[in-house]
């Protein structure tokens, strides 16, 4: 590994708070990545308050001076649940100074970076002593989640924003599986006919259209870098039959998947 690549982990983990109030002073070498994930928090950055709420990203760079403040309300079990980590080394550097880096921003669906940032908690914990290369590659990978959540997150969210992202989420996760329209509704926790115009309203397609595209592209992919017959690519794509596969395609493209798997 070059040394430009580096990056020492000095702290990382999940917290919960019902009171808690610290200044860190440790932050003098280290950059500070904080999701709210449940909960409200109050920090202190440079003299300037900072309220935030799940699905705020709070960052801080080294010399920063950065306080931490949790009330108990009554209004929540754990009072305040949070992801942080603690970082520092030539790649953040770089990383940090390639674009405007706003100190608190909105990430209108969590769950991804959750995924990845949970899995660099567990490789931080581990007793007989975790990889430092998987740790590098997992805080890189969460840099650039966290540009893309921030980047495709509305300057307004609401929770119809945040509903249409996360049935965004599940068609792209399970796509090659059969998906309902029920399922995509139950993961955004809305009936089905809202969730209908709901994700027609964010993203100009329907619901099946933005499957298909997804599928489409999965088919793309095995017809141009291998020699896996087409019935085989439409199971393995998620169209189920070779059929309903040619006339999606063929709609989309204009020509049926053999006629242009014989252009390559």
């Amino acid at each position: 590994m070059m040394l430009q690549d580096e990056i020492w982990i000095t702290l990382c983990g999940f917290s919960q708070h019902r009171e808690f109030d610290h200044e860190f002073h440790e932050t003098s070498n280290s950059y500070i990545f904080r999701l709210q994930v449940a909960g409200t928090s109050e920090a202190e950055l440079n003299g300037t308050s900072i309220s935030l709420q799940p699905g705020h990203l709070l960052l801080v760079r080294p010399g920063d001076r950065y306080r931490l403040r949790v009330h108990a309300d009554g209004t929540s079990a754990a009072g305040s649940s949070d992801f942080y980590v603690f970082c520092q080394g030539p790649w953040i550097d770089r990383w940090w100074g390639q674009g405007d880096r706003p100190r608190k921003s909105r990430i209108a669906d969590m769950s991804r970076i959750e995924t990845i940032w949970n899995q660099l908690v567990l490789e931080h914990r581990r007793l007989e002593g975790g990889s430092s290369d998987i740790s590098r590659l997992l805080l890189q990978t969460l840099c650039k989640m966290l540009d893309r959540a921030v980047a495709e997150t509305p300057v307004r969210v609401s929770p119809s924003t945040i509903g249409a992202a996360r049935m965004k989420q599940y068609i792209e996760e399970h796509a090659t599986l059969p998906i309902r329209l029920e399922d995509v509704a139950a993961h955004a926790g809305l009936s089905v006919s809202r969730s209908v115009h709901l994700f027609k309203a964010h993203y100009g397609l329907s619901i099946i259209q933005y499957v298909n595209r997804v599928r489409l592209s999965i088919a793309l992919e095995w017809m141009n870098n291998s020699s896996i017959p087409l019935e085989q690519i439409a199971e393995t794509s998620g169209f189920g039959s070779y059929t309903y596969f040619r006339r999606v395609f063929h709609a989309h493209y204009g020509m049926p998947p053999g006629a242009y798997r014989k252009q390559r």
